[in-house]
């Protein structure tokens, strides 16, 4: 169990939505006084019909310029094979420099649909893991403003220096499914979990008590429940993947063949469809009691923006009644 009440967040979700929209939702989750923002780092959406996909952190940068207060992370990027380190440090340096004191980053060992694009051979989990424990490596060294120069196992780096930085270095925290992600999240400043993982928390915690703990509770809002329902479906389907098969899978028009006979029972049972506030009470109440003390929401589809307001007028007040939920 997390010591404080969760800091509530709100998921810029890439595969969904245009750059100007995704800037536009985060000012928007700031006036509505949720605390913290997670954006998305895909080359690909996950669907065809998700249709979007911008580049991060120039997201990130309008991101910056129109709020003051809220923080802000990547949910998740790989620094080790599309991007290589040396330009994440670059990238996220410059960014924590516009958003002093409101930047994480968030890092994880990435997914085939959006690395594969450079042409490079998809490693097995395990090498996966090893290449991200080098970048992280590589990230603070090159955070700390000396030049540097690296020839690893996996990545080189040649008299590079970062001129531009923030007074302090942003958190690291890590995307974790097992022992050896696990181990990197506690090694930094906290990880990043897919669901009320008592157990894998409390492996990091147990070792690291100030460890942040970041979760993502997926969710389809709608007035009409059965429009939530048809909406998750047609907008997120891969809830039903495993996350090896999600993992894996190269292409938006192979993970489309994945779930074409995905049925909407399948998805509901991974997704919180509702019109009213109490499952979404309900659910981020479980991730509390689990520990996470950083939950964010995720709503699919197009209905951004009408969630938010339903989040200030309806949700955001629940919540203040709901146990070890702040708001």
């Amino acid at each position: 169990m997390s010591k404080h009440a969760p800091k509530l967040g709100f998921t810029l979700s890439s595969e969904e939505s245009t750059p100007s929209d995704l800037v536009r939702h985060a000012q928007i989750a700031e006036d509505a006084g949720l605390d913290f923002l997670m954006v998305t780092d895909h080359f690909h959406p996950w669907t065809n019909r998700q249709g979007n996909s911008p580049f991060v952190w120039s997201v990130l940068g309008g991101v910056a310029s129109v709020t003051r207060n809220i923080a802000v992370g990547t949910g998740v990027t790989c620094p080790s094979m599309r991007t290589h380190p040396a330009i994440i440090a670059h990238a996220s340096a410059t960014v924590a420099a516009m958003m002093p004191g409101r930047f994480t980053l968030g890092l994880g060992s990435g997914e085939a649909l959006n690395e594969h694009v450079i042409g490079e051979h998809w490693p097995t989990a395990g090498v996966r893991l090893d290449r991200l424990e080098e970048a992280i490596h590589i990230i603070r060294r090159l955070w700390s403003g000396e030049e540097y120069t690296y020839h690893g196992q996996h990545f080189t780096v040649e008299s590079a220096r970062l001129y531009t930085r923030p007074e302090a270095p942003p958190p690291i925290v890590v995307a974790a499914t097992g022992p050896k992600s696990a181990r990197l999240a506690r090694e930094n400043d906290g990880l990043v979990v897919t669901g009320p993982s008592s157990e894998l928390i409390e492996s990091v915690r147990s070792e690291n008590p100030d460890a942040a703990v970041y979760g993502q509770v997926t969710l389809c809002w709608d007035p009409d429940e059965q429009k939530a329902r048809e909406t998750a479906l047609e907008w997120w389907p891969i809830s039903a993947l495993s996350w090896p098969i999600r993992t894996n899978l190269a292409t938006p028009d192979l993970i489309d063949d994945a779930v074409e006979h995905v049925g909407m029972e399948a998805v509901t049972q991974k997704i919180v469809c509702t019109s009213r506030p109490d499952p979404i009470v309900e659910t981020i109440r479980t991730y509390a009691e689990a520990g996470i003390d950083h939950i964010y929401m995720h709503q699919v589809g197009p209905r951004q923006q009408e969630f938010l307001d339903f989040f200030a007028r309806e949700l955001k007040p629940a919540l203040a009644q709901a146990v070890n939920v702040r708001v």
